[in-house]
């Protein structure tokens, strides 16, 4: 396991996700060379896996899913994704 590599700016955190779909249950698995590694139920199909993805880590950092954007990535297992009001100092993800 490595450190989760997180950037603040403008009042918000951005950070590398990558996703395997199509998993038995959601969860954060921990974090692999830098980036949050994330399983989901979701196929990768019209959106879902992101919608999945976006649900899921909201309710991890206690944010509203509408303060989750991915900004890179939408349709690649590897994603850039931007959160608002959360810090990088509060940012903890539990593994399950």
């Amino acid at each position: 396991m490595s450190e989760l590599h997180i950037r603040e700016q403008d009042g918000a955190i951005t950070f590398e996700v990558r996703v395997a779909p199509r998993a038995s249950r959601n969860r954060v698995v921990g974090v692999q060379d830098g980036a949050l590694k994330v399983a989901l139920t979701a196929p990768p199909v019209d959106g879902a896996a992101n919608e999945a993805l976006r649900k899921l880590l909201a309710k991890a950092l206690g944010v509203a899913k509408s303060d989750i954007e991915i900004i890179r990535g939408d349709r690649a297992r590897i994603k850039v994704l931007r959160v608002h009001g959360v810090s990088a100092g509060n940012v903890r993800f539990g593994e399950s």
